[in-house]
C-alpha cells in the first residue's frame, strides 16, 4: 500500500479487508484485464463498420420465461427515490437524512479518486452506520443523523472495471478500483450493514456484457465465502450505461439473479457510451447538442422501455434516470426547472419504472410525491410486466432520427462544463454545481465526447454556420476560460486534461484514465 495512512484510516484499511482484496485480485484480475480488451476488439469491429445487436449465443436466456431474480432484500422494496452524491461528511449525513428510500453512496462518478477519498469515504460509511458521524460547518451549523428508521438505505457504487487503484499493489501490479472500493466496504461497514437487518447493497457502474456481470457474481461470491456469510447477502443494481450493455439486459440480470435487485437507466453515460461507440460512423450516429437529446428522443425512448420491460419480466426493479437540477435562488429558474423534472418523472412513474434518482435533497419530495401518485402505498409495480413492448435492435441504434441542431452555444457550454468539472476534479471534487445542475463525471464525459465527434466529422454550426476546427476549438476554450473566477492559470491543468480527451486524434475511453495519472 502506497498511500499514506492518516488518522484512523486503519479502521477500513483492516488486515481482513486487504487480505480480501489480494484474494480478488489474484482470482479475478486476468479476468478483468480480459474483459477490457474485449471491450477494445468491439470498438474496432464497430469502426471497421460493424453494428451492435441481441446476442445469438444467449437467446435461449432470453426465450426462457422460467427464471426470476431474488426478491427484494431488506430496505431495497421501496426505491420510489433515491439521492446520489459522494461520500463526505457532510453528503452522508444530508443524504442519509434527506426523506430518499435509498441513498447510491458514490465511490464513482460523484467522486474523485484521490487516496483521501477512497479511504475517508470508507471511513464515512462505517460511522454513518456505527451513527459516531457529524459534521460541523464553517458557518457553526451543526449536521446529525435521525434515527435508524428515518435513514436512507445505503447503496455503494463502486468504479468501474477500467479504473485501476493505484495506491494499492498485489504482486507489483496495480489492483482494481473497483475490487478495492468493493473489498473494503464488504469487509468493514458491509459486516455492520448486515448486523443491523439489511445486506451490503450495490450499484455496478459501466458494465459492458453480461461476462462482465459474471466477473461481479463471482467477486460476490468469493467475499461472501471469503468472510463466512451466507450467498445471496449481497445485492447489486447494474447501471445500463452502456449502449452495447443495452443489449444484454436480460443476460446480466441472469448471471447476477442470486444477487440482482435491478437494473438503472444511467442516462447520461448511456449518451457517452453512443458517442463512443460510433464515433467513427458519421451522421448516422451524430447527437445535436447535449441539452437537445431528451428521453422521449426515438433511440431513448426504445432504451427505457425495454429496460421496464426486461426488469419486470424477471422480477427485479427498474430504477429510472438521474434529475441533476439544484434549486436556485432564483425563483423563475427553478419553477421551470421544477416544471420539467415534474414531468420527467411523472413519464417514468407512468412507464413502470419503481423508483428514480435526484441529486440534491431538495428534489427528494418532488420525485417521491410524482412516485407515490402511481404507487400509492404499494412498494413497487414489479408487477407491470410491461407485455406491450416490443423494441428491436434497429430501434435501440436509430440515433439518426434524434431532432435537434450542433450549435456554438452547445459547443461553448460543453467546453466550460468539461474544463469546470475537471478542475474540480483534479481538486478532489467529484461532484460540482455548474449553471444550477450537478454535474459529475459522466456529463463530463458527454461534453468532451461531443467536442471530439464534432471535430473529427467536420460539423457545421447550425447557428454561425462556421466549421468546428481546432483553432475554434481553441479560441472557445480561451474565452470560456476568461469569463471563469480567477486567473487563467487557474485552469491550466483542466484545460490541457480536457484538449487530451476532447481534440487527440486518438479518442481516450475515459477521461478519467489521463486524469488519475495527472493526481497523486
Amino acid at each position: 500500500m502506497t498511500g499514506k495512512v492518516a488518522e484512523r484510516y486503519e479502521e477500513v484499511l483492516t488486515p481482513k479487508a486487504l487480505e480480501l482484496i489480494a484474494v480478488l485480485h489474484r482470482r479475478l484480475g486476468d479476468r478483468r484485464l480480459e474483459l477490457l480488451e474485449a471491450r477494445r476488439r468491439r470498438v474496432g469491429e464497430l469502426a471497421a463498420g460493424g453494428t451492435l445487436g441481441f446476442l445469438p449465443e444467449t437467446k435461449h436466456i432470453r426465450e426462457d420465461d422460467s427464471w426470476r431474480v431474488v426478491p427484494p432484500a431488506p430496505g431495497l422494496e421501496d426505491r420510489r427515490v433515491e439521492i446520489t452524491g459522494p461520500t463526505d461528511q457532510k453528503m452522508t449525513i444530508n443524504a442519509l437524512n434527506s426523506g430518499a428510500k435509498a441513498w447510491l453512496a458514490d465511490h464513482e462518478d460523484a467522486n474523485t479518486p484521490h487516496w483521501d477519498a477512497v479511504a475517508s469515504g470508507q471511513l464515512n460509511l462505517l460511522d454513518a452506520i456505527n451513527r459516531t458521524i457529524d459534521f460541523t460547518a464553517d458557518n457553526g451549523k451543526s449536521y446529525a443523523l435521525k434515527p435508524d428508521a428515518e435513514l436512507a438505505t445505503i447503496i455503494v457504487r463502486p468504479r468501474g472495471w477500467h479504473l485501476p487503484e493505484k495506491h494499492i499493489l498485489v504482486d507489483g501490479r496495480e489492483t482494481s478500483g473497483s475490487l478495492v472500493d468493493f473489498a473494503l466496504y464488504m469487509a468493514t461497514a458491509g459486516l455492520r450493514q448486515i448486523e443491523k437487518g439489511q445486506g451490503p447493497y450495490f450499484y455496478l457502474p459501466k458494465l459492458e456484457s453480461h461476462l462482465e456481470a459474471r466477473l461481479w457474481n463471482d467477486a460476490f461470491l468469493i467475499a461472501q465465502d471469503f468472510l463466512g456469510i451466507p450467498r445471496g447477502t449481497i445485492r447489486a443494481t447494474v447501471l445500463i450505461e452502456t449502449y452495447p450493455a443495452a443489449f444484454e439486459m436480460e443476460e446480466i440480470l441472469y448471471e447476477l439473479r442470486e444477487h440482482s435487485s435491478g437494473l438503472n437507466a444511467g442516462r447520461w453515460d448511456y449518451m457517452f457510451s453512443v458517442i463512443k461507440s460510433f464515433r467513427t460512423r458519421g451522421q448516422e450516429f451524430l447527437l445535436p447538442d447535449r441539452n437537445a437529446v431528451t428521453m422521449t428522443v426515438p433511440f431513448m425512448r426504445a432504451y427505457t422501455e425495454l429496460l421496464v420491460r426486461t426488469c419486470h419480466k424477471r422480477g427485479a426493479h427498474a430504477i429510472g434516470g438521474m434529475a441533476a437540477f439544484i434549486p436556485s435562488r432564483d425563483e423563475t429558474v427553478n419553477e421551470a426547472a421544477f416544471a420539467k423534472v415534474r414531468d420527467d418523472k411523472t413519464r417514468e412513474a407512468g412507464d413502470g419504472f419503481d423508483g428514480s434518482w435526484v441529486a440534491h435533497p431538495g428534489m427528494v419530495e418532488l420525485c417521491k410525491e410524482v412516485f407515490t401518485s402511481v404507487l400509492g402505498e404499494r412498494p413497487n409495480q414489479i408487477g407491470r410486466t410491461r407485455d406491450d413492448v416490443h423494441v428491436t435492435a434497429d430501434q435501440l441504434l436509430d440515433v439518426a432520427s434524434t431532432p435537434g441542431d450542433v450549435t456554438e452555444a452547445g459547443l461553448r457550454n460543453n467546453i466550460s462544463v468539461g474544463i469546470q468539472y475537471l478542475r474540480a476534479w483534479l481538486g478532489g471534487l467529484g461532484a460540482v454545481a455548474i449553471f444550477n445542475l450537478m454535474e459529475d463525471a459522466a456529463t463530463a464525459e458527454i461534453s468532451r465526447s461531443q467536442v471530439w465527434q464534432w471535430l473529427h466529422n467536420g460539423v457545421m454550426l447550425a447557428d454561425t454556420g462556421e466549421k468546428v476546427t481546432r483553432e475554434l476549438i481553441d479560441r472557445i476554450v480561451d474565452e470560456e476560460i476568461a469569463k471563469l473566477p480567477g486567473a487563467a492559470a487557474d485552469y491550466e491543468e483542466a484545460k490541457q486534461t480536457f484538449l487530451e480527451v476532447a481534440v487527440a486524434d486518438d479518442y481516450a475511453d475515459f477521461l478519467t484514465l489521463p486524469a488519475y495519472r495527472r493526481m497523486d
